[in-house]
């Protein structure tokens, strides 16, 4: 009777964490608490990097690589603000969306210009390559124009910090793409960098401290696109859209009057009859049409040499001048700065990623970087 009665209080006194682990939650705590902070830690400290263009976001992330490459597009609906597709998918509605839909791009020339649509688009980036969460929350360098404004500054950061940012840090894209094409790696020199972007082209003169002159013109490939429109409208009477400028600029786009001639027919609305027309258009016709926006980028060149001290223009004219950026692609345009301002002028390979890179150099000494926030106090 007596083994009976102790056998039976065994059974009733046995642990049963496995069904209820909260009865056993300061036991298994304490075991585990180590193990479960090192892999919080661990996975918490996600460090990426973002190039937040007008036309295109780029990110970067620590140990992963370029991760994500999409047009910053977002559709959405005209009278509810619903979102319905964010990025390639939203490109590709542009010009074809129903009445009540619209295709907007959150961020112009640079800048934020819808803020909450930009959160929105931010958030679902960072969502579809890392994990976010109340405790999971990355560390991020984000490039920026270099003449941004401090209440510029401030929005870009708290956006990231309400799409889950932990610490964000702002980098200007000419000091980005001068880390990106290897300067870093280049003692006591000086070198211009010009980055042609969607919405703005930045112009900067660095050197192994640091930026030393710079400016940003608000102008860039969608500039060239509405050029060519114009162009196109005004001599040809034919309205093409975005997209049909767009195919134009790289098909058979270039800035040098000198360069081989190309064509291509390209399809619109006659702007007289307002019927469908097709016409061919020439790359001399391309260059006509882009001739202004590129004599303000060479004027802004000129501009940066004028205040550049002495040393470092006789270091640019050793090294020459860098071209980064998509908009740099357009044919010619190394030669014609390299005619009109006399200093050697160069592409970089895979100009559209150069900031990113250097994005990507800068994490990391992320560790060592302050929170941009808490400069702005």
């Amino acid at each position: 009777m007596d083994d009976r009665r102790k056998a039976r209080r065994a059974r009733q006194t046995q642990m049963i964490a496995k069904i209820t682990p909260q009865m056993t939650m300061k036991k298994e705590t304490k075991k585990y608490r180590k193990s479960l902070f090192d892999i919080v830690s661990r996975v918490a400290t996600y460090d990426v990097g973002i190039d937040l263009g007008t036309a295109n976001v780029l990110i970067y992330v620590k140990g992963k690589g370029l991760v994500l490459d999409e047009p910053g597009y977002v559709a959405r609906d005209i009278h509810t603000k619903e979102v319905l597709a964010v990025g390639k998918e939203a490109q590709h509605m542009l010009g074809r969306t129903p009445q009540g839909v619209e295709v907007i791009r959150p961020v112009q020339a640079g800048v934020i210009a819808d803020y909450d649509t930009t959160e929105f688009m931010l958030r679902y980036f960072l969502k579809s390559v890392v994990s976010i969460s109340a405790i999971i929350r990355p560390r991020i360098v984000v490039c920026v124009p270099s003449g941004v404004t401090p209440v510029e500054k401030r929005a870009v950061l708290e956006v990231f910090l309400r799409a889950g940012a932990k610490k964000t840090v702002l980098i200007e894209e000419p000091l980005a793409a001068a880390l990106g094409i290897g300067f870093d790696t280049v003692k006591e020199a000086g070198a211009m960098v010009v980055d042609i972007g969607g919405g703005t082209t930045d112009i900067a003169v660095v050197c192994t401290t640091g930026i030393v002159v710079s400016e940003s013109l608000r102008l860039g490939g969608d500039m060239f696109n509405e050029s060519i429109i114009r162009y196109i409208r005004r001599k040809r009477k034919l309205i093409i859209g975005t997209c049909a400028a767009e195919a134009l600029k790289i098909s058979i786009g270039t800035v040098d009057r000198h360069a081989k001639s190309n064509e291509m027919i390209v399809r619109g609305r006659d702007s007289a009859s307002g019927l469908p027309k097709a016409i061919m258009v020439t790359s001399s016709e391309i260059q006509r049409a882009v001739e202004g926006q590129v004599m303000t980028i060479i004027e802004g060149i000129k501009r940066i040499l004028e205040k550049t001290p002495p040393e470092l223009v006789a270091d640019i004219a050793d090294h020459g001048i860098v071209l980064t950026g998509g908009g740099a692609l357009m044919d010619g345009l190394d030669r014609l700065i390299t005619r009109i301002v006399g200093i050697a002028t160069y592409l970089m390979d895979s100009p559209r990623y150069a900031v990113i890179k250097g994005t990507a150099k800068a994490l990391e000494e992320m560790s060592d970087l302050r929170d941009s926030l808490d400069e702005l106090q």
